[in-house]
C-alpha cells in the first residue's frame, strides 16, 4: 500500500480550480467537472459531489470545509517569489518565517479555508 494524496472537498470547484492553477500555478493534469487532478498529484473535489460518494448524502450546509485541523504543504524553490505572487491575494496565517528545524514558509488559506503551507524545498530529494 501506499499513500497517494489528500483530495479536499472543495465548496465552488471553478473557484478552487482557478485559486491552485492561476495562484499557486499548478498544472491540472485531468479535469472531469467535479474532480481535478493536478500534475503534481493534488486533486480537488466539489464537496457536494464527493459527499453523496463517500456518504451516500449531502449534508447541504454551507459552512466552510476548512477545519484548522489539515495542512496542505507544497514546496517552492524560490519561496519568497512565491510569497510576493501568493501573498496579496490570500489570507495570511502568517508571513516568511524560519521554523525551528531551519526551513522557510508561509502559511496561508485557500478558498475554502483550508490551511496551505509554502517552504523552501528541503533535502536533496526536493525538486
Amino acid at each position: 500500500m501506499r499513500f497517494v494524496n489528500p483530495i479536499p472537498f472543495v465548496r465552488d470547484i471553478d473557484r478552487s480550480k482557478a485559486f491552485y492553477r492561476d495562484r499557486l500555478g499548478l498544472k491540472i493534469a485531468e479535469d472531469f467537472g467535479n474532480f481535478v487532478r493536478f500534475e503534481t498529484g493534488f486533486a480537488i473535489h466539489d464537496g457536494r459531489s464527493l459527499a453523496e460518494t463517500v456518504w451516500g448524502t449531502s449534508s447541504g450546509a454551507e459552512e466552510s470545509y476548512g477545519r484548522r485541523n489539515l495542512l496542505l504543504y507544497f514546496e517552492h524553490a524560490d519561496v519568497d517569489a512565491a510569497f510576493q505572487n501568493i501573498a496579496p491575494h490570500v489570507e495570511l496565517i502568517h508571513p516568511l518565517q524560519r521554523q525551528t528545524w531551519g526551513q522557510k514558509v508561509f502559511r496561508f488559506y485557500d478558498p475554502d479555508g483550508h490551511a496551505i503551507e509554502v517552504g523552501e524545498p528541503l533535502g536533496p530529494s526536493a525538486e
